[in-house]
C-alpha cells in the first residue's frame, strides 16, 4: 500500500499530477492534507478535505494512504517528515519557489 502513496507523492512532486489551482493555493492545501494524513485521524482528514470540496472517491483514496501511514507507525511518519523537509529545503525547490515569486511580481 505504501508504494501507491509514494507514487502519488512522486507524481505530485514531478508535476505529472496537476490540480486545477495556482501554486499559491495548492501549497497550503497540500501541506494541510499531508499533515492531517500523517496525524492519522479520519475525522480530521475528512474535515480538511471538506474545505477543498473533495469528492467521496478522493476522501476514500486519501483515507487509504492514511491507513498506510498508520500501519507504518511513528518511525514511518518520522521518516516521511524528514523526506518532506529534505525536499522542501533542497536547492531545486528553493530556486523554484523564488522564481515563482519573482515571476508573479513581474
Amino acid at each position: 500500500m505504501m508504494k501507491g502513496a509514494l507514487l502519488v507523492l512522486a507524481l505530485m512532486v514531478t508535476r505529472e499530477l496537476m490540480f486545477q489551482t495556482s501554486e499559491a493555493e495548492a501549497c497550503p492545501i497540500f501541506y494541510g492534507v499531508f499533515g492531517t494524513v500523517s496525524i492519522g485521524s479520519k475525522t480530521l482528514l475528512n474535515a480538511t478535505l471538506d474545505l477543498v470540496a473533495a469528492t467521496d472517491e478522493e476522501k476514500a483514496a486519501l483515507g487509504k494512504i492514511q491507513d498506510c501511514y498508520n500501519e507504518a507507525g511513528l518511525d514511518g511518519k518520522f521518516l516521511d517528515l524528514l523526506l518532506m523537509v529534505s525536499i522542501n529545503l533542497s536547492t531545486d525547490c528553493i530556486k523554484h519557489s523564488v522564481s515563482s515569486v519573482v515571476n508573479s511580481i513581474l
